[in-house]
């Protein structure tokens, strides 16, 4: 269900008038009050304040069980933030597609709330969509777990065989898009992979015909806390989920293309 449908979202906003070169910065957010807070201050102090590009951010929450919602509104008492939370759980990829529909500027931009994604490649990544419809980075080295590593790989070998994706790093969560290019993108139903957004995401930009290109960006431990996501002991589901998923979108887009 879309986001302006839900009359149990919270939104807390400071008033901010936009400019022509404001950036929508969206972050979801599950279990993740230990390192959000951190994480959008830096964002706001790289991006906004030292290298001069005005982000706003929407903050798509989901189902939080600890104190994250409490401390994203604390944040925007001091800096742009919109708070989109919804007490029930809908998933990373619901979350992220709600939260990338809540955007109004003509520029959006996508990290991980968990402060792996360095706000200082953002100016980087925003240079190359001037020629490019989305930018994609590729991190470089990659700094998670060798289980996760090796799932990426092993995933990312079937995907490759299903789509004609020829990205670095498909899953990198950090992405800036241009607004006509982002509403192309998230025609159809996207959302089919529940974990696994921006391989979807990727597959359906260039189902789309979207002119990409590749960052590399850097790729920090996190914050605090773990991933909320991959833990090890739901990777055999996600796998399977995953395969069905990839499967599904493939007719999707199949289908579209024959419209």
């Amino acid at each position: 269900m879309a986001v302006n449908q839900q009359d149990s979202a919270d939104r807390t906003q400071t008033a901010r008038p936009p400019t022509d070169h404001t950036v929508d910065v969206v972050m979801p957010a599950h279990n993740e009050g230990a390192a959000i807070g951190a994480t959008i201050r830096e964002f706001y102090e790289v991006a906004d304040r030292s290298a001069g590009v005005p982000v706003r951010f929407v903050i798509a929450e989901d189902g939080s069980t600890d104190d994250t919602c409490d401390v994203v509104r604390a944040v925007a008492e001091e800096m742009p933030v919109r708070l989109l939370s919804f007490p029930e759980r809908k998933g990373y990829s619901r979350a992220v597609v709600d939260g990338l529909r809540a955007t109004t500027a003509n520029v959006v931009c996508f990290v991980d709330s968990d402060g792996q994604c360095d706000p200082a490649d953002l100016p980087r990544l925003l240079q190359r969509l001037e020629e490019y419809d989305l930018v994609v980075g590729f991190r470089h080295p990659r700094r998670d777990p060798a289980f996760r590593l090796l799932i990426s790989r092993a995933f990312g070998s079937v995907y490759r065989r299903l789509f004609p994706v020829r990205l670095r790093d498909p899953s990198c969560p950090y992405v800036v898009i241009r607004r006509d290019a982002l509403d192309r993108v998230l025609t159809g139903s996207p959302g089919v992979l529940k974990q696994g957004f921006w391989w979807e995401f990727n597959a359906r930009a260039q189902a789309r015909g979207l002119r990409t290109a590749q960052v590399p960006v850097r790729h920090r431990e996190r914050i605090a806390g773990q991933t909320q996501v991959y833990r090890l002991n739901k990777i055999p589901r996600i796998a399977y989920e995953h395969v069905l998923g990839l499967l599904a979108l493939r007719r999707e887009l199949r289908q579209l293309q024959n419209v």
